[in-house]
């Protein structure tokens, strides 16, 4: 039986590079797989999942209306799919996280989400609170802080390194917008900006 898989993390945990690895491995056996990433995220070009260490594949582009059961089960009837895997896992709406909880249960694929838990503020992505709630597995990828724990938070800065902590939830951006902390320093920060 096909499972929905959530691998999350904080910014510079390698997601992007684990999901290229995956789907080389699949298709390393000749196995089809079938990518997909956020319409909204175009840092390195729309329809794209890239890494920071430079491995690169095309992918199809979700928005909020888009139907990923239908688009995915009629690249199926294509193509038998061995797996789906999903980048900027986040930005799912709740009902596409259902479409792809469907997609394992009842067409049989393996669906691999990577995402992001939480935005620059602590708070659940919808995308992600879904698949937090209804994936069959939970797996931690780990990024570093620079004080060498664990990072789990995203800290969003300004020009000047200062940490936000006012804005939209989404504000698609790299190293230059996001730097991976570890809980601590992460409210430290946040902190230093609302003291002053």
């Amino acid at each position: 039986m096909a499972k929905l898989y959530f691998y999350y993390a904080s910014m510079n945990a390698g997601k992007s590079t684990t999901l290229l690895q995956a789907d080389f491995n699949y298709r390393e056996r000749g196995m089809e797989t079938m990518l997909w990433t956020a319409a909204l995220d175009d840092r390195y070009g729309a329809g794209q999942v890239t890494s920071r260490i430079g491995l690169m594949a095309e992918a199809h582009k979700f928005s909020p209306d888009s139907d990923i059961w239908a688009e995915s089960m009629a690249e199926h009837a294509r193509r038998p799919l061995a797996c789906l895997l999903v980048d900027e896992a986040q930005f799912l709406t709740r009902e596409q996280v259902f479409q792809l909880a469907r997609l394992a249960d009842e067409a049989n694929i393996p669906v691999l989400c990577y995402g992001l838990r939480t935005d620059f503020a602590a708070q659940l992505f919808p995308g992600s609170a879904a698949l937090l709630g209804i994936a069959d597995a939970l797996v931690e990828l780990k990024a570093v802080c620079e004080c060498g724990r664990k990072a789990t938070m995203n800290l969003r800065v300004d020009e000047q390194g200062r940490a936000v902590v006012e804005g939209a939830q989404t504000e698609i951006g790299g190293n230059d917008r996001y730097v991976a902390m570890c809980r601590r320093h992460f409210m430290q920060k946040r902190r230093e900006v609302s003291d002053a």
